[in-house]
Order: C-alpha cells, then structure tokens, then sequence
C-alpha cells in the first residue's frame, strides 16, 4: 500500500506517502533529501533519516524539532519547508 502527495515552495519538493509500516515526509532540494518518518498508527517518536530508507540521525516527540532538523540537513530555513495537508498531524 502507498499513498503519496506532493507539495512544491522556494525550490524545496515534499512528498508524503504511506506505506505498509510508515508514514513519511521527505523533502528534497539541490539533490539532497531529508526525510521524517513515524509509524502508520501515528502515535511513535519521529525519525529523522537523510533520506526516505536512510539510517535513523535522531528521534523527536515533536513534529517542530523534527521539521528543524530536517531544514538544518538541507541547508534551508524551517518556514520554507512545505508541509502537505496529509503530514500536517505528524508527531506526538
């Protein structure tokens, strides 16, 4: 099962899908991802990964600090990362 949306602002690509485990938003700019993925039932800690099947850097209970890191690892600003609707209750 996969279900994706996308989003697009200021050059940076989101995409949100959800698989058979994971819920999952990555985010891609000048060919480097960042991705923040938490459990189909949404009520894990969320990880931070360089990448959609990339090892796990951190874990956050808030979708803020997890959104912050994932800015940090592409280099931009947390406010221009776009968040589709569907991963907009991401988090604890």
């Amino acid at each position: 099962m996969s279900d994706t949306t996308g989003d697009e602002g200021d050059g940076i690509a989101a995409r949100y899908e959800e698989t058979d485990g994971e819920r999952r938003l990555t985010f891609a700019v000048g060919g480097e991802e960042a991705t923040v993925a938490q459990n189909v039932d949404g009520y894990a800690m969320l990880k931070v990964r360089p990448g959609p099947t990339g090892d796990e850097l951190e874990r956050y209970y808030g979708f803020d600090m997890a959104l912050d890191h994932a800015a940090e690892l592409l280099g931009v600003a947390v406010a221009d990362l776009p968040v589709p609707e569907a991963a907009a209750d991401m988090g604890m």
